[in-house]
């Protein structure tokens, strides 16, 4: 081919692919938010037709709202708390330490910018939340087509949506904004963009208790990217070595509080979790009894239910290892077992549906699986279970 024929020729790929570009994050974007509506108006509709189980704590608005308050449940109390009155140390009993600061910073300064006031903070929480969520998809379809093409990768962020534990992305909670740093971090260490790489796994470390366990496979992605170049390695370890500074820092600002670098970790202990433990024993203590005695577990265990749809998250996690080793490699192997060690090895289930919701090398392997009809079943199975969860997290049910 001629010299003056291929540079127009490069010229005409290079805008094609940017045309494809921008029309896939527009798709994504519309997708991400006409989710968040869905699940909203869902839980709107399940708060009406449903008594609630127990009594609201509070409101987002001043007085009760069937629309508003389905966005505000359990923890979200908390993250209001440090939000509007800062962190209070509670010597020998339960803190809001155990929450940790950028979430509830977030909303406390957009609330601060919108006016200020009560509702303006739950308002910001909700905010942050769906933003964070729309922008993790964009950046999980950029990740996941370093893995597999066009199209899977937006099935990933399909997947992604409809995982049954998916609402917590749009309420007030951290898993969005968790989602969207964990994609970041990962993404930039993998394009070499050290320091914003590092940058977001610092805040990541500032979002949540498990933030940190991210570490080892960030560092593993990095190593992998920066190839045998003793320079790019030098860059890469600059980079790495920002991610436990989000940590370090709340750690520093808890000693000043309370004399204790790791008053944070006691604080969760007091909440009823003992991380250390074998990791194995709570499903097994759900495992055991589905297989022999499933309606008697069940009907009789108390919290049964709910350790059945959070341990089946877990499980399913577990299962996907294979294919994500396949597509993906160990890194994001790693990624998922340190992340899932942390809450089972405390010998409970709870919480355990939302820690599994921010997995995305999960997401990005489903659409590799050989059976379409596997496919479509899985994403039914999501999309049935997502409103069901929905619908006990609204009325107040133990969906934490």
């Amino acid at each position: 081919m001629t010299n003056w024929l291929r540079l127009p020729l490069s010229v005409v790929g290079r805008r094609i692919a940017g045309t494809f570009e921008r029309h896939a994050t527009f798709r994504i974007v519309a997708f991400a938010l006409a989710f968040r509506m869905f699940s909203s108006l869902l839980a709107l509709l399940s708060k009406v037709l449903f008594p609630l189980v127990g009594e609201a704590a509070f409101t987002v608005l001043k007085r009760e709202n069937l629309f508003w308050d389905s966005f505000a449940r359990h923890d979200s109390g908390w993250y209001f708390g440090i939000a509007r009155y800062g962190y209070e140390f509670v010597e020998d009993g339960r803190s809001n330490l155990a929450f940790f600061p950028l979430y509830p910073l977030l909303m406390r300064y957009l609330a601060l910018a919108m006016g200020g006031g009560r509702t303006k903070v739950y308002l910001a929480g909700i905010i942050i939340s769906w933003t964070a969520f729309v922008v993790a998809c964009v950046l999980l379809y950029r990740l996941a087509r370093h893995f597999v093409n066009d199209s899977d990768a937006e099935r990933a962020v399909t997947y992604a949506a409809a995982f049954p534990f998916a609402f917590f992305f749009g309420v007030v909670y951290t898993e969005s904004l968790f989602l969207m740093l964990s994609v970041a971090s990962f993404l930039a260490f993998r394009n070499r963009y050290w320091v914003w790489g590092g940058l977001a796994g610092a805040a990541l470390s500032a979002t949540r208790v498990n933030g940190i366990l991210a570490l080892p496979a960030l560092a593993w992605v990095a190593w992998q990217a920066a190839g045998s170049s003793s320079a790019e390695r030098r860059r890469a370890l600059l980079g790495v070595a920002l991610v436990p500074m989000g940590l370090a820092l709340y750690s520093s600002y808890v000693f000043a509080l309370s004399g204790s670098f790791i008053e944070w970790m006691h604080s969760i202990t007091r909440w009823g979790y003992y991380p250390g433990g074998p990791p194995w024993t709570a499903l097994l203590d759900l495992i055991v009894p589905m297989l022999t005695s499933p309606y008697r577990y069940l009907t009789e265990a108390p919290g049964a239910p709910y350790h059945l749809l959070n341990g089946m998250a877990a499980l399913f996690a577990l299962a996907m290892l294979p294919v994500v080793k396949r597509r993906m490699g160990w890194p994001y192997v790693l990624f998922i077992v340190m992340n899932l060690w942390l809450p089972l090895s405390s010998g409970v289930l709870e919480g355990l549906g939302r820690y599994t919701a921010v997995l995305f090398p999960l997401f990005i392997a489903i659409p590799t699986i050989s059976s379409l009809l596997g496919r479509q079943m899985l994403l039914i199975s999501f999309a049935s279970l997502h409103m069901l969860c929905r619908a006990l997290f609204t009325n107040l049910h133990p969906m934490y």
